[in-house]
């Protein structure tokens, strides 16, 4: 949908993915390839910022990094285009992630230790735990949204359905549920609220004028919503981690990350909070009253 999109992705990454999809899509290539791709873009990127003098490693850097955002959305793509999408591909594009920007922020540690001593560490701890929070907060709101909004289910509703992938025997389960199981329960946390609205979709089931009303009035009462959780997305960091570097230090980029997003973070918490608050009320005074 348009409203979940900043410029960026609707005329840059998402066409360029979509491209990209399908020219692989007749070739032997998989979703979950793709994934394992976008974190070796991730991984180049932070094999540049670190290893290549100024500006050539700014340059290269924020090419790859950017790289990886359209890499990102192709493997969606991918799977949706040949019948592939699963929850199981959708733990391993998050894994991959996560991987990869791990790697970028041991890098840039190093970088930074370098130059301040043992002190980087904790600072580099502090902005990769900081983009976990920031990512499971942008990315479980708005895969809620496309739930709530648009009936497009994710990976909550694989675990709630007992999905293969969650049950203990099954190698899904062992590599990447755990991951998922993580995520989703961080996701609790941070968006306690979620689950009035799940419920009362669940009860509108099989009442499709019912189920209008609660999509339409999520739309209207997310558009600001949509936009905080935009500011603490990848977009931006991506951005401001190349700004940081052209200035010359990813200290620049790590205090961002801990102070500026992660206040942003707050700021939407509060938003959505009291939002579902609202939403919720609204929708438990329009229920049809049991006969």
């Amino acid at each position: 949908p348009r409203e979940l999109e900043d410029p960026l992705n609707l005329f840059v990454y998402h066409p360029l993915a979509a491209r990209l999809a399908r020219l692989l899509a007749p070739t032997p290539a998989t979703p979950n390839g793709v994934s394992v791709a976008g974190a070796l873009c991730i991984w180049a990127a932070a094999w540049a910022y670190t290893q290549l003098s100024w500006p050539a490693g700014v340059i290269a850097g924020l090419s790859l990094h950017m790289l990886w955002h359209v890499v990102d959305g192709a493997d969606g793509d991918l799977a949706r285009l040949t019948g592939k999408a699963s929850p199981l591909g959708e733990m391993v594009d998050g894994a991959c992630d996560y991987a990869g920007h791990s790697l970028l922020y041991v890098g840039l540690a190093a970088v930074l230790d370098d130059r301040i001593g043992l002190i980087a560490w904790p600072f580099g701890f502090a902005a990769a735990a900081s983009h976990a929070l920031q990512t499971n907060h942008a990315e479980t709101q708005r895969r809620s949204y496309l739930w709530w909004a648009y009936g497009i289910p994710w990976i909550k509703h694989a675990k709630a359905a007992g999905d293969a992938v969650f049950q203990g025997g099954s190698w899904g389960m062992l590599t990447f549920g755990w991951l998922g199981r993580a995520y989703l329960l961080v996701a609790s946390w941070m968006n306690p609220r979620s689950a009035a609205v799940d419920e009362a979709i669940e009860r509108a089931a099989g009442d499709p004028r019912r189920i209008a009303f609660i999509r339409r009035t999520v739309r209207r009462a997310s558009r600001r919503s949509l936009l905080l959780q935009q500011a603490v997305g990848a977009n931006p960091r991506t951005i401001i981690l190349g700004l940081s570097m052209a200035l010359g230090s990813p200290l620049y980029f790590f205090l961002a990350e801990t102070v500026l997003l992660n206040l942003l973070l707050l700021v939407s918490l509060w938003h959505h909070h009291a939002v579902g608050r609202c939403l919720t009320a609204k929708l438990a005074r329009s229920a049809p009253r049991a006969a």
